[in-house]
């Protein structure tokens, strides 16, 4: 056994010590895959991609036990883990964007409805995955795998416990059942 497979096997158990060596381990993977995701959002320069990954190796560690038997599992689980920080980091930009709890006074709606920000496309990707995740859970894990973890077909199909035919048919439809959502 390796030592990753060895401290992921540690970190199932519930050891957070295990859990964050294997994630010191990964650490650069995981820079990679946090500086691909924010890549389509730039303009959202308060979360960077060292922050991202800090935030997701918090909620990583603070986790009972991490629910993962390998490398893909642990990426395919840091994409959910990283998907989620995205979500809260955009809804509390949208949210201090509107001014929080203060009151709030609209003078034109059209202008205000008009005014996209880009922490809007990361909250309407989730919206549309939570959409695709009660209709095809399948298709969703695939999508949240290969759009927020970088996995790879054969990657995707080791962890599903599926072909990798299966993964590129699922990617396709759920490309396109997620661009229906978002429109």
């Amino acid at each position: 056994m390796s030592e990753l497979t060895t401290l992921l096997d540690a970190a199932r158990q519930g050891d957070q010590k295990a859990a964050g060596q294997a994630f010191s381990l990964l650490y650069d993977d995981l820079r990679r895959l946090a500086a691909a995701r924010l890549r389509p959002h730039q303009t959202m320069t308060l979360l960077g991609t060292t922050s991202l990954v800090h935030e997701a190796f918090l909620k990583i560690v603070g986790a009972d036990a991490l629910p993962v038997v390998n490398r893909h599992h642990f990426f395919a689980y840091a994409s959910r883990v990283m998907r989620s920080v995205i979500v809260d980091y955009a809804r509390a930009r949208a949210a201090e964007r509107r001014g929080g709890d203060s009151e709030h006074l609209v003078l034109d709606t059209q202008v205000s409805e008009q005014l996209a920000a880009p922490e809007n496309d990361a909250l309407r990707v989730h919206e549309a995955l939570e959409v695709l995740e009660k209709a095809e859970p399948r298709l969703a894990q695939v999508a949240e795998m290969r759009f927020f973890g970088g996995l790879g077909e054969s990657e995707i199909a080791e962890v599903l416990g599926v072909s990798e035919r299966t993964v590129r048919r699922d990617w396709e439809k759920a490309r396109l059942l997620l661009l229906a959502a978002m429109s």
